[in-house]
């Protein structure tokens, strides 16, 4: 009867309470807050002291990330400045946790009164509502996009953290229209030259304008980004449940909307055969090819690390449909508020943070094994 008892209370608990809100083992962030809310921020513990900041530098990854930085965003306007309350004196981090805030200024809730007591196809709605018993149906609430804000933070110092490893993400693909050219053959430069993030030019051009039309049409299309992480050295990740891609994986998977990930060759590595497919060795202990994406049995062999992270079309359309309510009654809706057409261009800085922090992360564990 107690075992009984014990399930019952637990499962009474799971109804109210929201887990999940801490990413990583060392290196760890405690994300809070929701879309219409007064703030959105965090708390990052482990960050070992005496880093120097660029607080500059820090702000400018959340401005790639911010809406309304161009035509084919989220048309809301919000600063998305950064405050620190903790953790860093003259510049510099003390080693204690690090706290911040980011604060909302331009919620207009009224456009979500319409969804109040019904559910939009693909959204988080009904299943808040039917694992919480209660959901903040303004922009979505915890579920929305704008909780990633406090990853990009924690991901720019975790990137300050990292120092030589460097880590660029871009849009490789919108919808169908594809960039063809490998990334060694790209310019990692021009990434934020166009409001797509592509790093071609010609293919940045063609991408912008298929985000316009698809955005008249009141419709919305995924896209691709790649991410590639390079100078990593050998030794990050753990041969077993903590593998490095495995974590990547794990990271990327929690970003909102993404429906895919694959690192290395992917899923066109299962068209080649295994002698085919095998990276051979050069004297010095690099590899003649990189199918294994820079990690072979969940451990980083010094390679580059890159990866293609998917995402679905955005499910707020700006169109007529029909939905359930509360009652499971059949009701017609039309999508309202300011919504990306197209996330990929502002999730870049996102896939950047979190691979970041899938970083630093695995670079104080290898430390820590050490000791």
């Amino acid at each position: 009867m107690k075992t009984i008892n014990n399930f019952y209370l637990w499962g009474l608990l799971n109804f109210y309470y929201m887990a999940g809100n801490t990413f990583g083992q060392l290196f760890k962030l405690l994300s809070f807050g929701e879309s219409h809310g007064r703030a959105l921020g965090g708390v990052i513990d482990g960050c070992p002291a005496g880093l120097e900041l660029d607080l500059d530098q820090i702000q400018t990854e959340l401005n790639r990330r911010k809406p309304g930085q161009s035509a084919i965003v989220t048309q809301r306007k919000e600063p998305d400045t950064v405050e620190f309350y903790s953790g860093i004196f003259e510049g510099k981090t003390t080693g204690t946790p690090i706290g911040f805030a980011i604060h909302n200024t331009n919620q207009k809730s009224k456009d979500y009164s319409h969804i109040k007591d019904s559910y939009r196809p693909s959204h988080a709605d009904y299943v808040y509502d039917k694992k919480y018993g209660f959901r903040d149906y303004r922009g979505g609430g915890r579920s929305s996009a704008r909780e990633t804000a406090s990853r990009v933070v924690a991901g720019a110092i975790a990137k300050q953290f990292l120092g030589k490893i460097k880590i660029n993400a871009f849009v490789s693909q919108v919808g169908d229209m594809k960039l063809e050219k490998k990334y060694q053959d790209l310019d990692f430069t021009k990434i934020e030259s166009n409001p797509v993030r592509c790093p071609d030019m010609e293919t940045a051009g063609k991408m912008e304008a298929y985000i316009k039309s698809i955005k008249k049409e009141g419709d919305t299309i995924g896209g691709v980004i790649t991410c590639v992480i390079q100078n990593v050295p050998i030794g990050l990740g753990e041969p077993v449940f903590d593998k490095l891609h495995a974590d990547l994986g794990k990271a990327m998977l929690s970003i909102n909307a993404v429906k895919g990930f694959e690192y290395g060759s992917g899923f066109e590595g299962v068209k080649m055969k295994g002698s085919e497919h095998n990276d051979a060795y050069n004297n010095d202990g690099t590899t003649t090819t990189n199918r294994s994406g820079g990690i072979q049995g969940g451990i980083s062999n010094g390679m580059d690390i890159y990866f293609n992270v998917a995402f679905k079309p955005v499910a707020t359309v700006l169109q007529a449909y029909e939905t359930i309510n509360k009652e499971g009654e059949k009701v017609a809706a039309q999508g309202k508020g300011r919504h990306d057409p197209c996330v990929v261009p502002r999730a870049v800085p996102i896939v950047e943070a979190m691979a970041a922090l899938v970083l630093a992360d695995h670079t104080i564990l290898a430390r820590s094994n050490k000791i």
